[in-house]
């Protein structure tokens, strides 16, 4: 049993070194090929899950193995509920939060008061523009409009100073600092 234990030790080490060294460049060559692997209805069944439950199997089984005076039967089961527990606790306790974690590129128009922007189609005195606003991770632009009623040329750095009607009302920032 001992070969078997350590087996699946260094198997759920190397899964785990290749994963982390070439994990995205494997994902990308292999670009879906491995998609029939995938246990959709099935969330707890993550490679991380079953890689982790199998290494603590195996540790598991390696040190109640020399450390105890179970019978082989024992140990294996024993290991097996050990591994079961540690999958759950790895599933419940990362890979379950991380999937509910995922980035979105979702905001509100009205959210935008505040925020500094740049013009990329000139803004008017009377009349409409274009921002582009940083927004988390990505940028959006948007219709503007001057809030002063002063004309506001292409690149300048702007504040939302209002949103009304999903227009964004602007005002020209000074952001150098005079000594």
């Amino acid at each position: 049993m001992e070969t078997l234990y350590m087996a699946c030790l260094i198997g759920g080490i190397l899964f785990a070194l290749v994963s982390l060294v070439f994990g995205d460049w494997l994902g990308q060559a292999l670009d879906g090929m491995l998609d029939f692997l995938s246990a959709d209805g099935l969330p707890f069944l993550q490679p991380m899950t079953l890689i982790g439950g199998i290494t603590v199997f195996a540790g598991a089984g390696i040190l109640l193995e020399r450390y105890s005076s179970l019978g082989a039967f024992v140990i294996a089961l024993l290991a097996v509920l050990i591994a079961i527990v540690a999958g759950a606790l790895v599933f419940f306790l990362y890979v379950r939060p991380m999937e509910n974690s995922e980035n979105s590129i979702a905001f509100s128009v009205n959210a935008l008061s505040g925020a500094l922007a740049e013009v990329i189609t000139p803004v008017p005195a009377k009349g409409y523009g274009e921002v582009l606003v940083k927004v988390g991770a990505g940028i959006t632009n948007q219709i503007a409009a001057s809030f002063e009623g002063k004309p506001i040329a292409s690149g300048t750095t702007v504040v939302v100073v209002e949103v009304k009607d999903d227009t964004l009302y602007v005002s020209e920032v000074d952001l150098h600092l005079n000594s």
